[in-house]
């Protein structure tokens, strides 16, 4: 019996979230020089960049799909993690990091299944207005 598609999205939108939370946070948060040791020559800066994009990427992958505030925005992000890990892949071939390459190759994949899981199939329908506005009434 096949699951329904829409826990297996939920699921994989999840691991790939933490997997981008871990290793986008860790490009962040590690020290400049710590990173230029381990960087094999890639310049610490595009590293920042990354890592930016896979934080960014992994809130956008949950927050506007669970939220359903602007719920476009999980597709796109999913897209732009896709982009992120074609350059991953092209710069770990580059410097022989073959092991890594397999890894962001499968990341790609994986991002690029929710992009077009959450445009087709999975699409996940904006909040409506009056929803929205009986949320900030019992707010107060």
């Amino acid at each position: 019996m096949v699951p329904d598609m829409k826990y297996v999205v939920w699921i994989v939108s999840a691991l790939l979230a933490l997997a981008f939370l871990f290793t986008g946070g860790a490009k962040l948060l590690t020290s400049t020089a710590d990173l230029a040791a381990t960087a094999q020559g890639i310049p610490v800066i595009l590293l920042r960049i990354a890592g930016t994009a896979e934080v960014l990427g992994a809130l956008g992958l949950i927050l506007p799909a669970a939220t359903r505030i602007l719920p476009i925005l999980t597709p796109l992000a999913a897209a732009g993690l896709v982009v992120t890990m074609i350059g991953a892949t092209i710069t770990n071939l580059i410097i022989g990091a073959y092991p890594l390459a397999v890894q962001t190759v499968v990341l790609g994949l994986l991002a690029a299944f929710v992009a077009w899981a959450r445009l087709t199939r999975q699409s996940v329908q904006p909040r409506s207005r009056s929803a929205a506005q009986d949320d900030t009434r019992t707010a107060h």
